[in-house]
This record gives C-alpha cells, structure tokens and sequence, in this order.
C-alpha cells in the first residue's frame, strides 16, 4: 500500500470538497442578496395601476 499517495489523493479530495462548499456558500450568499433586492424592488412598486380601467375588461371569443 502506498501511503504517500494516499495521503496526497486524501488531501486533494478534502481541498475539492473545501473549495467546493466555499463556492455553494457565495453563490447562497448571492441569491439571497437578489432576493433582498427583489423584495425591496416589489415594495417600491407602485400598489394602484396608474390606468384604474386597465384590466377591468376581458374579451373573450370562443
């Protein structure tokens, strides 16, 4: 059995895995400050359309 290369493909292995979950940790970091942002967008937004008779009315043929 050889040790070294053991250790060494062991080594690898965990700083794959390290580097793997630092990665998924922005990227959850990043979605969470655009949903922040959407939030915050969708609370700006204005309640009232600003035309009251837009989408009061459908036509529908069959």
């Amino acid at each position: 059995m050889d040790i070294p290369a053991l250790s060494m493909a062991l080594s690898q292995n965990r700083i794959l895995n390290d580097v793997g979950i630092a990665m998924l940790s922005k990227s959850l970091d990043n979605m969470q400050d655009m949903g922040a942002a959407m939030v915050e967008t969708i609370e700006a937004a204005p309640a009232v359309s600003l035309d009251p008779n837009l989408g009061a009315n459908i036509d529908i043929r069959v």
